[in-house]
């Protein structure tokens, strides 16, 4: 008896405690109240983790319309400071020249990313050291054979001087090192993944991100390209993935800023092959 009664006492409390305890609200909850468009541009990086971002919030949330282009980090930076799109994403921190323009931009740092020299997967080359992707991107090193490939001429693929993608791997593998005017220029991570892909002798660059087995991503001086790897440090050649407003963001845009930083947004960075900060 009165085992019974403590039992009841015990579930009485339980029940007491579980109708006072506030409600935990999903970070969607955020959107509720909001309606209207969110205008989104710039680094290509950042597409997969926008669109996936994007489609949580419009599914449950109709009211409120987000469009994601990419045209490069320069370009993000320079719509979203001149008022043509709602958040200008870059995949570098805003340059000094850039600041000095535009000074009112705020940016939101979200996640880390590492660029890997990449290959098609028909090739036999598994491993470049930087300072021979230095010299092939110079135009010394003309033929696979001299790194250990077939006797094949080496396509070199590489990005516009928008790219963020382009600005880390020329700063930190290419060591500002020059790259021949013979390079295929590609628009996009996504366009890089394609024509490495169905070029077999074709050395590009691409956000780790983007990788998939399309495409190979070499060894470089020995460590390979995971993000793991990235946000340990051993990998060097990484960076941070910014999303940029102009001034302070409207509430809609904060709200969906903070969502991509939010616990939910981690696991869809995490999902996007990005480490979340």
């Amino acid at each position: 008896m009165r085992q019974q009664s403590f039992s009841g006492l015990f579930l009485a409390v339980l029940l007491i405690i579980f109708f006072t305890l506030p409600a935990v609200s999903g970070e969607l909850d955020h959107f509720s109240n909001l309606q209207g468009n969110i205008d989104i541009a710039g680094g290509t990086a950042h597409i997969p983790v926008m669109k996936d971002a994007a489609k949580h919030i419009m599914t449950k949330y109709p009211q409120i319309t987000i469009t994601v282009a990419g045209g490069g980090s320069g370009v993000g930076v320079q719509k979203v400071a001149e008022g043509l799109v709602d958040i200008g994403n870059a995949g570098r921190p805003i340059s000094a020249k850039e600041q000095k323009k535009y000074p009112q931009l705020r940016s939101f740092p979200f996640a880390v990313d590492g660029v890997a020299p990449t290959v098609n997967p028909d090739n036999i080359v598994s491993e470049l050291t930087s300072i021979q992707i230095q010299n092939i991107f110079s135009g010394e090193i003309k033929n696979w054979k001299d790194v250990g490939g077939d006797d094949a001429e080496i396509h070199i693929y590489s990005r516009d001087e928008a790219s963020g993608t382009r600005s880390v791997f020329w700063k930190k593998c290419l060591n500002k090192g020059t790259v021949v005017e013979s390079a295929n220029i590609v628009a996009s991570n996504g366009a890089m993944k394609v024509a490495v892909s169905q070029d077999q002798y074709a050395l590009g660059y691409m956000s780790i991100g983007h990788l998939d087995n399309t495409v190979k991503p070499l060894n470089l001086d020995g460590i390979t390209p995971t993000q793991e790897n990235a946000i340990n440090g051993q990998y060097p050649v990484v960076r941070k993935l910014f999303m940029n407003s102009n001034g302070a963001p409207t509430p809609l845009v904060k709200a969906f800023i903070d969502y991509v930083m939010s616990s939910e947004g981690a696991t869809n960075i995490s999902n996007n092959g990005y480490i979340p900060l």
